[in-house]
């Protein structure tokens, strides 16, 4: 299997210099915010959605190198979904990421709220000096998605109703539509016609839907080590993904053991046994596979390039991680 520093290789000099910048972007003025968010800078991670953004800038600049703007951009989305995580951590009670604690297990949930509101204001002032407003506007939609994301996902828990339809637009919420709208914010910033930009916004779009139900997956057929939080934690919590949501149609038993929210000792244990029964796990690799698909359609109307290979590569690479 490709590995991700393979794939990421045309903007490996890129990311050492955005992991640099991120730390000078937070500043000092605010120590203990800017130390929790540090927390997760330092935690690592795959770093997909600057890696993205980078990758699209160089598919799509033409012989030129990038533009600051371009880079700014991928530190912008970075920022982001870190404040993100450090939000959806305090919601889902989450006391592990990447095999460290969580910000608010370290500082309190009052201090990580305000880190999670620390970057997105910071973001929200390094969007608005990129000085170009269709970017700004593709940007701050990403962050009222996220909140709406949460809103969906907070009033559904637990919910055997909720369809694959509803299942898909949260997911779109919560991770499509960051590396959706930067995709296409990049080739804006390139010049690329508005045609092309929304080929490359389809491209992001069902990119991660597939990162997102490539995740769910693995919450169900990964160890909590592999995962760096506990397995199956979105089933516990009563947060239903693909796998049940698939499963459910064919386990009526599993239907009556959410419902009744695992009240009783061994309703998880029995739950998860289920899923893995039945062949939910199967169709929502399917449904992966499906929406890379189609990612890698949109993106072949780009001109060939390295960034262009490695960008479909990485389409590759998400659905082998669920095999």
């Amino acid at each position: 299997m490709t590995s991700v520093t393979a794939l990421f290789s045309p903007v490996e000099d890129d990311l050492r210099v955005l992991n640099q910048n991120l730390r000078q972007l937070v500043g000092a003025r605010h120590p203990i915010l800017s130390a929790a968010a540090d927390r997760l800078f330092q935690a690592g991670g795959k770093q997909l959605r600057p890696a993205i953004v980078l990758l699209v800038s160089r598919a799509t600049v033409g012989d030129g190198d990038i533009t600051p703007r371009h880079r700014r951009l991928a530190e912008i989305a970075e920022m982001i979904h870190t404040a993100s995580l450090i939000h959806d951590d305090v919601l889902d009670e989450s006391d592990v990421r990447r095999g460290i604690p969580t910000v608010h297990s370290s500082f309190g949930n009052r201090i990580a709220v305000l880190a999670g509101d620390f970057l997105f204001a910071q973001s929200s002032w390094y969007l608005a000096n990129l000085d170009h407003l269709e970017v700004v506007k593709l940007l701050s939609q990403v962050i009222m998605d996220l909140a709406e994301g949460e809103i969906q996902q907070g009033l559904s828990h637990f919910d055997t109703d909720l369809s694959l339809e509803d299942y898909l637009h949260k997911s779109y919420y919560k991770t499509g539509s960051l590396i959706a709208n930067s995709s296409k914010a990049a080739a804006l910033l390139s010049g690329m016609s508005d045609e092309l930009a929304e080929h490359i916004y389809q491209f992001g779009r069902n990119i991660g839907l597939a990162f997102q139900i490539v995740d769910d997956i693995l919450d169900f057929t990964q160890s909590s080590e592999t995962l760096g939080k506990p397995a199956a934690s979105d089933l516990r919590s009563g947060n239903l993904t693909a796998p049940a949501l698939y499963a459910m149609a064919k386990q009526p038993q599993l239907v009556n053991l959410i419902s009744r929210e695992f009240c009783e000792e061994g309703d998880v244990e029995q739950a998860i046994t289920l899923i893995h029964e039945s062949d939910g796990i199967s169709q929502a690799r399917e449904l992966a596979a499906e929406h890379t698909r189609v990612a890698v359609e949109h993106l072949n109307h780009l001109s060939a390039s390295e960034a262009h290979q490695c960008l479909s590569r990485l389409a590759d690479y998400l659905l082998s991680r669920c095999f």
